[in-house]
């Protein structure tokens, strides 16, 4: 799914109050961390997720493994910071522009 400018805008807005509910160390993407984000997702559907690796570049990598594994978009990329969409298959609860 591709997200347009003024869909990331309406979900950058819905995601400012909202607190990191999933956090990347140096171990990067394990198993069990691509599990839990596929859950806290179909969950939350918008999650914020600090990535806490060493340099830009395997941030960036991780980063895009964690779109890649669930199969989300990703919203923003700030700093440590990365803001996921992933639409709910049943009863979706955030509506889109």
């Amino acid at each position: 799914m591709q997200l347009n400018d003024k869909q990331k805008k309406h979900l950058r807005s819905l995601a400012h109050d909202l607190k990191p509910v999933i956090q990347v160390g140096t171990g990067g993407i394990s198993a069990g961390l691509a599990s839990e984000l596929n859950q806290t997702l179909e969950h939350h559907e918008l999650i914020k997720a600090k990535v806490r690796v060493g340099d830009r570049d395997a941030r960036n990598a991780a980063i895009d493994a964690m779109v890649t594994k669930s199969n989300a978009c990703l919203v923003a990329r700030i700093g440590n910071t990365a803001i996921l969409y992933r639409r709910r298959e049943k009863n979706p609860g955030i509506e889109l522009p």
